[in-house]
């Protein structure tokens, strides 16, 4: 028997609760300062720094809130000069901002704490034919990288190659899904703001350090290479936006 008030609502009624990410909840406020004529068209949001802080939030966080509302048109960030309110013309109609994947800083802080892990898998079970195709991964960064073109799809394959190396096919899987996060609306234009020629350059400079801990079967080292590259690529990512 139903007690009073239950079995009153059908499956219609009901709707699926959404978890909302971080950059949701920070975005969502600075669009209704906008609304409210807080911050007026056409006008400058306030240095990054102040803004974090009369928010209370990171700004890592900021940065993925201000580009998630970029990408809904309601700011335009303009490199070097500074965030700007759109004009209400060009504004799109009022509602909460929609989820544009993971929080890029919570992705990289994933991967290194599993890869961080993986590697350890791998360095026990390395061989020459790994080696080896790890190798031609990296040389194929390196002619990207001085072509002047993103070595992206080689980049994957390095972290894939590796997880490959454990032996285990969940890990593998595990890796490449959080690799692919990174194709995001949210995640994509952030990399279009801070991923160049030169970064990629340092990028690889840290893929031969955890080659060089591989070849040497050392998994304290190669765990460490893994986690400083992936702490490093974060940095690059969120910071240098």
């Amino acid at each position: 028997m139903n007690t009073p008030g239950e079995g009153n609502l059908t499956s219609t009624q009901l709707k699926q609760v959404e978890t909302k990410r971080l950059y949701q909840h920070i975005a969502d406020q600075i669009r209704s300062l906008i609304q409210s004529g807080g911050f007026p068209a056409g006008g400058r949001l306030p240095p990054e720094r102040d803004l974090a802080q009369q928010l209370g939030v990171s700004r890592p966080s900021l940065r993925e809130a201000l580009i998630a509302l970029e990408i809904a048109g309601s700011v335009e960030i303009r490199k070097g000069s500074g965030v700007y309110v759109c004009r209400m013309s060009d504004r799109p109609a009022a509602g909460a901002i929609a989820a544009m994947g993971e929080s890029p800083s919570e992705l990289m802080q994933a991967r290194a704490a599993l890869e961080g892990t993986v590697i350890v898998l791998a360095a026990a079970h390395v061989t020459t034919a790994r080696l080896a195709q790890l190798r031609e991964t990296i040389d194929a960064m390196r002619m990207q990288v001085k072509a002047g073109r993103s070595p992206l799809d080689y980049d994957r394959a390095f972290h894939v190659c590796v997880a490959e190396m454990s032996g285990n096919s969940v890990l593998v899987r595990l890796v490449t899904e959080l690799f692919d996060g990174r194709h995001s609306p949210i995640s994509t234009r952030l990399s279009g703001y801070s991923e160049t020629i030169q970064t990629w350059g340092v990028a690889l400079q840290e893929h031969e350090a955890i080659y060089r801990a591989l070849e040497e079967r050392d998994p304290l080292a190669a765990q460490s290479a893994i986690r400083t590259h992936l702490k490093a690529s974060e940095e690059r990512w969120i910071e240098g936006s």
